[in-house]
């Protein structure tokens, strides 16, 4: 089998980049054809790289976690521990948003198995602790705390403060989270 052509590979870039931000900003799913309008397509490529709404979810999707995962080692490559976990949190933030504009869809597969929730929650728990293991070793966050105490903590937030409508609250509410990852001095 051959590579596909440059021009598809673009193209099929270009239609994750824009469903991921229309998933992001949509109240409701927005169409395949708005998608292919803002992606700067005709409909039939979109249906020829992505066949069925649920595809096109499930690249999103695979293509948020992939971003997640791969950006808790990027960020500890490029920053200390606890700046790669708040800016990890802000990526958290951004991959809740966009399941916002997909969640019919996506229900609908995690309830019918084509998507594991099982392994997402394992691949976002190891890159939370991939952060706070590089943290407790640098000294920079709690050893008492966990990666499911984490992911608990920014599920709570980003239910009370959703990105789009309350992103100046969201970032106040990470920011206390982060002071309580942070190691308490002890007074000597």
């Amino acid at each position: 089998m051959r590579a596909p052509r440059a021009d598809a590979v673009r193209n099929r870039d270009q239609l994750l980049a824009v469903a991921t931000r229309a998933f992001m900003s949509a109240d409701a799913e927005p169409s395949m054809r708005a998608i292919a309008r803002e992606a700067g397509v005709g409909i039939a490529t979109l249906y020829r790289h992505f066949p069925t709404r649920e595809s096109l979810v499930d690249a999103v999707y695979r293509d948020q976690v992939v971003r997640l995962t791969t950006g808790a080692r990027e960020l500890l490559g490029r920053l200390p521990p606890a700046e790669a976990m708040r800016r990890w949190m802000d990526l958290f933030g951004d991959w809740i948003a966009t399941k916002n504009g997909m969640l019919d869809t996506l229900l609908t597969m995690i309830e019918s198995g084509e998507i594991a929730h099982a392994q997402t929650r394992s691949e976002l728990l190891a890159a939370i602790t991939t952060i706070l293991d590089a943290g407790r070793a640098a000294g920079d966050l709690r050893s008492d705390v966990s990666a499911e105490d984490i992911a608990a903590s920014l599920i709570g937030i980003f239910t009370v403060a959703p990105r789009r409508e309350h992103e100046a609250k969201a970032g106040r509410l990470l920011d206390l989270l982060m002071d309580g990852l942070r190691p308490v001095a002890r007074p000597a």
